[in-house]
């Protein structure tokens, strides 16, 4: 029989006998035509940043890459770094997808309301790959927006607003912490305001006023807070610090509260009663010490 296959000049790909076996026998050619696009990526690219390449709607390329997982094909998940994974949707599939989704189209009017501002299409694309590529709910990804917009309000103050590159950004932190549900979203909201309505006591302890943090120092007070340092003992470890340093220096300071967290203190009375300086240990006398004792005071009773 002659060959029907037409080879051409490009790059070929390989795949190994075992992976065609359990293909042909899952007979899923979503996930084949998957694995071929992987392949061709080298299997550097997340699976789902591939939907504008395979012109496939979230939930069907979700549905090849569990299948393609289930046969022990690619790797467990795993959420990558904004911008350089996510599909490079272009004009012709968000346009689409505005047509066909009226929840889509609610989202970005909702947002363009939200920041006051009419969308580009790159802008667009950010929304789209928060909900079809990380597959947040559209009233998760508005609720994002919100606690976007209003956190830099707050930093900077009345009229400015975030990048779609900012939400981006934090979108991405959400769906690694699992919040990708409205009740998971609430829930942490409501700790950020907990946490951002204690800050000042945290500055009064560090005796830098009434001014709000800048974005660096804000990341060290959050952190002390989620390892469940109150502000009386942020102030022991700034004393301790200026003892040292003469000044404050947030990486020292940082230092001596992750040495009291890792050994379960947290309070000013733990940290007092736990941290105290081992007892120096008694130097041995050297030998001869007596002998060079006795030396001395022969010599000063001869002087004498």
């Amino acid at each position: 029989m002659p060959n029907v296959l037409v080879h051409t000049a490009d790059e070929s790909v390989t795949l190994s006998a075992q992976a065609v076996r359990r293909l042909l026998e899952r007979g899923d050619g979503d996930a084949a035509l998957l694995y071929l696009a992987l392949l061709r990526h080298h299997g550097t690219v997340a699976p789902r940043s591939l939907a504008g390449e395979l012109r496939w709607e979230r939930s069907r390329i979700e549905a090849a890459e569990e299948t393609l997982r289930a046969l022990g094909l690619i790797a467990p998940a795993a959420i990558p770094e904004p911008a350089d994974e996510r599909p490079d949707y272009q004009q012709g599939d968000i346009a689409r997808l505005l047509e066909s989704s009226a929840e889509f189209r609610g989202l970005v009017a909702e947002v363009e309301r939200r920041l006051g501002k009419k969308l580009t299409t790159p802008d667009v694309g950010v929304l789209l790959g928060l909900t079809d590529y990380l597959g947040l709910p559209t009233d998760v990804v508005y609720l994002l927006v919100c606690h976007c917009a209003d956190r830099v309000q707050r930093r900077y103050g009345e009229g400015r607003r975030p990048t779609l590159r900012q939400i981006e950004k934090e979108g991405y932190a959400w769906a690694r912490m699992g919040i990708d549900t409205q009740k998971a979203a609430a829930e942490y909201l409501k700790k950020y305001t907990e946490r951002q309505g204690a800050l000042p006591k945290y500055m009064q302890a560090l005796r830098l006023g009434d001014r709000p943090p800048v974005a660096s120092e804000e990341k060290y007070l959050t952190a002390w807070q989620e390892m469940g340092f109150p502000p009386e003992t942020v102030a022991l470890a700034y004393d301790k610090t200026v003892l040292k340093c003469h000044e404050l220096k947030w990486p020292y300071c940082n230092g001596i509260l992750k040495r009291w967290h890792e050994a379960g203190l947290h309070t000013v009375e733990e940290v007092e009663k736990g941290d105290r300086p081992a007892p120096k240990r008694e130097q041995p006398e050297k030998p001869g010490s007596d002998e060079l004792r006795k030396y001395v005071r022969d010599l000063h009773r001869d002087r004498g």
